[in-house]
C-alpha cells in the first residue's frame, strides 16, 4: 500500500505506507540539519516539539509544480484542508494530477471545511439570537469560521510569536496568502462532486472522519486525534475512485 498525504503540514503519519508531502517550514526544518540546529535558538518550545515529533517519512515539495510520482503508481491520495487553499482556476489541474498518479480503481480521499455546515450553524445561531441575547455574541465567531481565513493577512502561527520573531517571519516568509494559508474557495458535497465528475472520478461517496473504503484507515490516524476524536471538526469527507 502506498498512500500520499498531500499538504500535510504537521499532521503526519509515521506508517511505512505513507509519504507525507508539503513544503511547510516545519518539514523543511525537519529535513535540513543545519537550519534545524540554527532555528532551535529562536523557535518556541511548542514549535520545537512539533518539529521533533515529525516522522522521517516526509518529502518537502511544492505541490503547485505537480505531484512527484509516476503515472498509476499510488494506491491512495489523501489531502485534508488543502483543496480550499488552491486557486479556484487551478483546482481542476490539481485533481487531474491526483488522478494521474493513482492506480486504476485507486482511492482519492478529500477532507475540506463543510461550507453547508458552517452556514447552517450561522443561520441556526441567527434564529436563536432573535429571542436570546447570549447567542448574539456567538454570531461573529460563526462568521469568522466562514470568512476569517479568506481575509487573513498575517499567517496565524506568526501572529502569536514574540515581536522580533514575528517581524522576521513576516519579512522573510511573507504574508498569509504567500504562504498558502488563505482560503481561495469553499466546498459543499455538490460542487465538490461536480468537479470530481468533470475530472473523471467515479463512485463518489460521502464518508465521515472514522469511515472509509481505504483498508484499515484508522491505523494511519490522519483524521483522528490522540483520543480517537475527529481531528478537524466541521469537515466534509468525500471519497472517489479513479
Amino acid at each position: 500500500m502506498k498512500i500520499l498525504n498531500l499538504g500535510c503540514s504537521s499532521k503526519t503519519s509515521d506508517s511505512i505506507d505513507v509519504i507525507n508531502i508539503d513544503w511547510s517550514l516545519k518539514l523543511l526544518l525537519k529535513q535540513n540539519f543545519l537550519l534545524k540546529t540554527l532555528s532551535y535558538f529562536i523557535l518556541s518550545k511548542e514549535r520545537k516539539d512539533k518539529i521533533k515529533n515529525l516522522p522521517n517519512n516526509i518529502m518537502v515539495y511544492d505541490l503547485s509544480k505537480g505531484i512527484p510520482f509516476e503515472d498509476n503508481s499510488v494506491d491512495v491520495v489523501y489531502h485534508s484542508h488543502l483543496l480550499e487553499h488552491i486557486d479556484r482556476d487551478k483546482v481542476t489541474n490539481f485533481l487531474f494530477e491526483v488522478k494521474r498518479v493513482l492506480k486504476p480503481n485507486g482511492i482519492h480521499r478529500i477532507v475540506v471545511p463543510d461550507f453547508f455546515l458552517l452556514c447552517s450553524n450561522y443561520i441556526k445561531n441567527f434564529e436563536l439570537s432573535m429571542n436570546d441575547e447570549k447567542y448574539k455574541k456567538m454570531g461573529d465567531n460563526l462568521i469568522a469560521d466562514i470568512l476569517e481565513q479568506s481575509v487573513r493577512k498575517e499567517a496565524y502561527g506568526t501572529s502569536i510569536q514574540k515581536p522580533l520573531i514575528r517581524f522576521t517571519e513576516n519579512i522573510f516568509l511573507g504574508d498569509a496568502r504567500k504562504r498558502g494559508e488563505t482560503h481561495q474557495w469553499m466546498y459543499d458535497k455538490f460542487n465538490l462532486e461536480c468537479i470530481l465528475k468533470e475530472v473523471g472520478f467515479k463512485e463518489i461517496k460521502d464518508k465521515s472522519f472514522n469511515s472509509s473504503e481505504i483498508y484499515n484507515w484508522d491505523k494511519y490516524k490522519l483524521d483522528i486525534d490522540d483520543y480517537q476524536n475527529e481531528y478537524k471538526s466541521g469537515s466534509l469527507y468525500i471519497e472517489s475512485r479513479k
